[in-house]
C-alpha cells in the first residue's frame, strides 16, 4: 500500500478537484487521519472500521457526528480502492427538536453584537451581523465586497453552483461605513490587520472568545448557528421552504428542513397549545 502520507495528499488534491471547500476537506482529513491514529499497526478490514465506529460511540461522540466522520473515511477507502471496507452509518432517527443549550437565541444574538460593539470589536459586531442577515456560510464570507455591498447583491460561487443572496440595505451601508473606514476601497472588506482573509479558524475563535463577555454559553456560539438563526427568522416571516433553500444554497429541501428543527422549549410549548390534557 502506497504511503499514508501521500495518498493523503493525493486525496485532499482530489477533493479540491471536486470543488470541495477547504473547510470540508479540512474535515475530511482530519477525520481519515483520527482514524489511521487509532488504527496504528493493525490492518485495515472492515471489522476494524466497524470497531472504530462502536469506539466513537463508547467515547461519548454524538451519532450525528460519528455518521460524519464515516462518511469523510468512506469516501477516502473509496478514493484508495478499499471500498470492501466501508461500513454503513448509524440509523438516527430524525430529530423533533434540537437540544437547547446548542439553540442560540434572537436575544443572545443580539447580546453578542451589542457587547462586541461595547468592547470596540467593530469588524466582529459587524460580521455577526452580516452573516445572520444573509445565511451566507462562513466561507462565504470573502464574497462580502465593497462592490457587492455597492450592488447590494452577492454572486456566490461554491460547490459548483453559482447563486445570488440579496444584502439588506441596512446592512450595505454599514458595510461601506466600515469599509471607509479602513480605507478599504475595493475588494473584500473583512480583512485581518495585514490585509488578508479571514479565517475560519479566527472567526471562530473571536465568536468564542466573545460569549464569556455577552454572557452566552459557548456551546450555542459558531458561525452556523448564526445561519441557523436566519433560516429561523426567514422561515417565520414567509413560511416558503423551498425559496429559503434557495437562498441557503441547498440543493434539496431536506438538508434545509434541518435548519427549521425548533428548541426543545417551542416543542413543549407547542405541545402545551394543543390543550389534549383536561
Amino acid at each position: 500500500m502506497q504511503d499514508q502520507t501521500s495518498y493523503l495528499s493525493d486525496f485532499a488534491d482530489y477533493l479540491r478537484a471536486e470543488e470541495r471547500s477547504e473547510g470540508t476537506i479540512e474535515k475530511y482529513m482530519r477525520d481519515v487521519r483520527k482514524f489511521f491514529c487509532w488504527l496504528a499497526d493493525k490492518s485495515l478490514e472492515k471489522a476494524q472500521v466497524s470497531a472504530w465506529r462502536a469506539q466513537l460511540l463508547s467515547d461519548g461522540y454524538a451519532p450525528e457526528t460519528v455518521n460524519s466522520m464515516i462518511v469523510a473515511l468512506n469516501r477516502f477507502l473509496d478514493f484508495i480502492g478499499c471500498s470492501d471496507c466501508r461500513v454503513r452509518t448509524l440509523r438516527i432517527q430524525r430529530k423533533l427538536f434540537r437540544r437547547q443549550e446548542r439553540e442560540l437565541t434572537r436575544a443572545e444574538y443580539e447580546r453578542m453584537v451589542q457587547t462586541a460593539e461595547r468592547k470596540g470589536q467593530q469588524r466582529l459586531a459587524l460580521l455577526l451581523e452580516a452573516i445572520t442577515a444573509t445565511g451566507i456560510r462562513v466561507s462565504e464570507v470573502k464574497y462580502l465586497t465593497v462592490e457587492t455591498a455597492r450592488a447590494g447583491r452577492a454572486e456566490i460561487a461554491l460547490k459548483g453552483k453559482i447563486r445570488v443572496i440579496l444584502l439588506p440595505n441596512k446592512l450595505c451601508r454599514k458595510l461601506l461605513k466600515y469599509a471607509k473606514k479602513q480605507k478599504t476601497v475595493s475588494g473584500e472588506i473583512f480583512l485581518t490587520k495585514n490585509g488578508k482573509s479571514l479565517s475560519r479558524r479566527q472567526i471562530w475563535s473571536e465568536m468564542k472568545h466573545l460569549c464569556k463577555f455577552a454572557g452566552v454559553e459557548a456551546s450555542k456560539v459558531f458561525p452556523h448557528n448564526l445561519r441557523h438563526l436566519f433560516a429561523t427568522v426567514f422561515y417565520q416571516a414567509c413560511k416558503d421552504i423551498a425559496k429559503l433553500a434557495d437562498v441557503l444554497g441547498h440543493s434539496s429541501i431536506e438538508t434545509t428542513r434541518i435548519y427549521l428543527v425548533t428548541s426543545g422549549t417551542e416543542h413543549a410549548r407547542q405541545l402545551a397549545h394543543l390543550r389534549l390534557i383536561s
